[in-house]
């Protein structure tokens, strides 16, 4: 997950660099129509898969529901600022971690709900609501992340039945259909420079949903979202150092509680963990 949110903030700064020439959901469907080279392999697997209808089901419903964020997420990247955006995308943990404990059956010992809640001020610290004015790029990413948390939902029940590479796999190629005829009625002819940077977004991005998806199948959505408010820490250097965005002292703050949070977390499933004694050979076939 630390690794994952190094990917995403890297998608962050190449969607920045892209600009708004390109209309998000053109530029949201390439993404994922080139993510697509890199998953040629598991693709021509496809076919070969034996899911029930409710396995498809599933997929369709996580890639219309991902299609929308998607196409929100690059409208809202290119109007607010990089740490604003990554900011906003904290809601989605808070959702995936309340809905994976009411749909799900996770447990949600106190320490984790106290670690959550306290990244989610450090969230709320940076953005100040009522001392901002919120435009449409802020209200997209409120939708935003509402439907990203149930494709992260979505996306852990699948992931007992299918592996990791045919998960990233059917997402894109699912984000894809949804937003191509969105994309078609808006089209821009794309120059060579932006189809470039959307090739270095399809392959970062999709290298992020992979290594998501691995940390989905090693532990428990409680314990894996919150490694998500890293985000924080390298937006706000990204949009400092190269986009000269600036940085205040609310996000030093935000970020140092969120930072610490994090850290609480990691601590205390190090210890749980250690507890844990062997288990007994041959128990469980």
């Amino acid at each position: 997950m630390v690794l994952t949110s190094v990917l995403f903030v890297a998608v962050t700064a190449l969607v920045k660099i892209l600009g708004t020439r390109v209309p998000a959901p053109q530029a949201a469907f390439l993404r994922y129509l080139m993510g697509l080279v890199f998953l040629l392999p598991v693709l021509w697997t496809l076919g070969h898969l034996r899911l029930g209808a409710g396995t498809w089901g599933l997929i369709g419903v996580r890639g219309v529901m991902h299609a929308l964020g998607v196409a929100l997420w690059f409208h809202a990247m290119t109007r607010i600022p990089i740490a604003d955006v990554t900011a906003m995308n904290y809601l989605t943990p808070v959702y995936v971690t309340l809905g994976a404990a009411l749909f799900l059956g996770e447990r949600l010992a106190a320490r984790r709900i106290l670690a959550v809640i306290a990244a989610l001020c450090g969230a709320l610290i940076i953005l100040r609501p009522g001392f901002r004015e919120v435009g449409e790029g802020h209200l997209a990413m409120l939708v935003a992340a509402v439907v990203f948390g149930g494709s992260y939902l979505i996306a852990k029940v699948l992931l007992s039945r299918v592996s990791a590479g045919v998960l990233v796999a059917m997402l894109s190629l699912a984000v894809a259909i949804g937003l191509a005829p969105v994309a078609i009625a808006v089209w821009v002819p794309p120059t060579p420079r932006e189809l470039a940077i959307l090739l270095a977004v399809a392959c970062v991005a999709t290298a992020g949903h992979y290594t998501m998806a691995l940390a989905f199948r090693a532990a428990p959505l409680a314990v894996t979202q919150p490694v998500n408010f890293l985000q924080l820490v390298w937006a706000v250097l990204l949009g400092a150092l190269v986009f000269g965005e600036g940085v205040d002292v609310f996000v030093i703050l935000g970020g140092a509680l969120i930072v610490a949070s994090i850290s609480v977390i990691a601590w205390r499933e190090a210890v749980l963990r250690r507890r844990i004694p062997p288990p007994v050979p041959g128990a469980g076939v």
